[in-house]
C-alpha cells in the first residue's frame, strides 16, 4: 500500500473546511487539531484530534503524525512553533515569517526597516500619555490598535479625543491571555476603499498573485469582494501586486499572503494588516480562478508547482452570508439555484448566530452590475432580509 502524505492543520474553522476539497484531488490526507469536535472542519475531515493549540504537549503529539504543518488561523505561540521547527517539524509559514501576522508592531517596523513599505503615520505608545501626545501632533480622532490578537475589527479603537486614551490599554489587558500586547498609534485615513491582494508562495520560493480585491467591511466584517478591484489603474495593480510578492519573499512566507490595504481618496496605498493563510477576500478564488487559493496553499505547503491565479471571467463577487433570519439554510436554496442556475454557494458548517460569517456566496460574468446584483440578491435572500413567491 502506498504511503500518503499528512498535513496537519491547525485550527478547525472554514478555512480549514474549504482545503478538504482540494486536498482530496492532490491526494493528500488532512489531519485536524480542532477546538472541538463540532466545529466547521470536523466535520468533514475524518482525522482529528481535539485539544488546546496553545499547549504544547497537545500540538507536539498532534505534529508527530503530520508530514507537514500549516494553519487556519494565527493564533498558535510562536514559541511553540519554534520548538516544533528545531525538532525537525515542517511548520509553513514557519514561526518567523507568521510572527509578522501575529503581532502589528513588529510588522510595521520590519516592513518599514526592510521595504519602506507604505504605511500610515504611526508610532509604538507604550501607555496612554505616548498615545494622547500622537494624537495631538496629528490631530484627532486617530486610531489605536492591539499589536496582538485583534480580529475582525477586535482590538481596533477609534479615539475621538484625549479623554478616549486610557480604552485601549484598559480593554487589551483583559484580552491579552499572557501575551505582550502593545498600543500603536495610527493616523485616522478617510480612506476611499479597502483592497486586498493575495499571494502564494511556495517553500521553494516560486509565488504567484492574484488579481487585486476590492473589500466592503461593514462593522469590522468583510462583508464583500469584486475581483478585479473597480477602476484601479492596471500601473496601480501592478504596483500593489509587486508590493505583496516583495513583502512574502522578505518575510520568506509559504503559503498563502494576504495583504489587506486602504486606498486614499488621492489613489495611494497604504497596508493595513497581514495575514498568513487562506483568506475572506480569496474566497471567490474557488469558482472563479483557475486555482483556487485553498488549492495553491496545499500547493505551496508541499512545495509542489503552483497553479494559475488568474480569473475565468472579467468579474467576479463574493458576497459573506450572515447568520440572522434564517433558520434552515439549505432549504432556501431551492429559490436561489431555480432563480440563479450559475450561482456557487459555499456554508461553513457553523451553528447559526446573529452577525456570524456561516457562508458565502459567488457570481461571476462579464457585466459588473449583472454578477453584482445576482450575488447580493442571493446573500440576502439567505439571510432572511428579502422574501419572494
Amino acid at each position: 500500500m502506498s504511503r500518503t502524505t499528512t498535513i496537519g492543520v491547525i485550527g478547525g474553522g472554514q478555512l480549514a473546511r474549504m482545503m478538504y476539497a482540494p486536498a482530496i484531488s492532490l491526494g493528500v490526507n488532512l489531519r485536524l487539531l480542532a477546538e472541538g469536535p463540532d466545529v466547521g472542519a470536523a466535520r468533514v475531515i475524518k482525522d482529528v484530534v481535539v485539544g488546546d493549540y496553545t499547549d504544547d504537549a497537545t500540538v507536539r503529539e498532534f505534529a508527530a503524525g503530520c508530514d507537514v504543518i500549516t494553519f487556519d488561523h494565527e493564533h498558535v505561540p510562536t514559541r511553540i512553533l519554534r520548538d516544533l521547527a528545531a525538532e525537525g517539524t515542517l511548520v509553513r509559514p514557519g514561526p518567523d515569517a507568521l510572527e509578522h501576522a501575529q503581532d502589528k508592531l513588529l510588522m510595521r517596523q520590519r516592513l518599514t526597516r526592510a521595504l519602506a513599505a507604505p504605511a500610515p503615520i504611526w508610532r509604538h505608545c507604550p501607555d496612554a500619555a505616548t498615545l494622547q501626545r500622537f494624537g495631538d501632533e496629528m490631530g484627532w480622532p486617530i486610531v489605536a490598535k492591539a499589536s496582538r490578537g485583534g480580529y475582525d475589527g477586535h482590538g481596533v479603537w477609534k479615539l475621538a479625543g484625549p479623554q478616549d486614551c486610557n480604552q485601549p490599554f484598559d480593554e487589551s489587558k483583559d484580552a491579552s491571555a499572557g501575551e505582550l500586547v502593545e498600543i500603536i498609534g495610527e493616523e485616522f485615513i478617510d480612506f476611499a476603499r479597502e483592497l486586498s491582494v493575495l499571494v502564494v508562495r511556495s517553500a521553494s520560493g516560486q509565488a504567484v498573485c492574484y488579481p487585486v480585491t476590492e473589500t466592503v467591511q461593514r462593522e469590522g466584517v468583510c462583508r464583500e469582494t469584486i475581483t478585479p478591484a473597480p477602476g484601479l489603474a492596471p500601473a496601480r495593480a501592478a504596483e500593489i501586486s509587486r508590493l505583496g510578492l516583495d513583502i512574502a519573499d522578505e518575510l520568506q512566507v509559504v503559503g498563502v499572503l494576504a495583504v489587506e490595504l486602504m486606498q486614499r481618496r488621492d489613489g495611494s496605498v497604504v497596508i493595513n494588516e497581514l495575514a498568513m493563510r487562506p483568506h475572506n477576500t480569496g474566497h471567490w478564488t474557488i469558482d472563479g480562478a483557475h486555482t483556487s487559493q485553498f488549492e495553491n496553499h496545499l500547493r505551496a505547503v508541499l512545495d509542489l508547482p503552483l497553479g494559475d491565479p488568474r480569473a475565468r471571467d472579467p468579474w467576479c463577487m463574493m458576497v459573506n452570508v450572515l447568520g440572522g433570519g434564517v433558520d434552515d439554510l439549505t432549504s432556501e436554496l431551492l429559490h436561489c439555484f431555480a432563480r440563479d442556475p450559475r450561482l456557487r454557494v459555499e456554508f461553513y458548517g457553523k451553528q447559526l448566530r446573529p452577525g456570524r460569517k456561516v457562508g458565502h456566496v459567488v457570481c461571476y460574468g462579464d457585466d459588473l452590475d449583472e454578477v453584482r446584483g445576482r450575488a447580493q440578491h442571493a446573500a440576502r435572500y439567505l439571510m432572511g432580509e428579502i422574501r419572494e413567491g
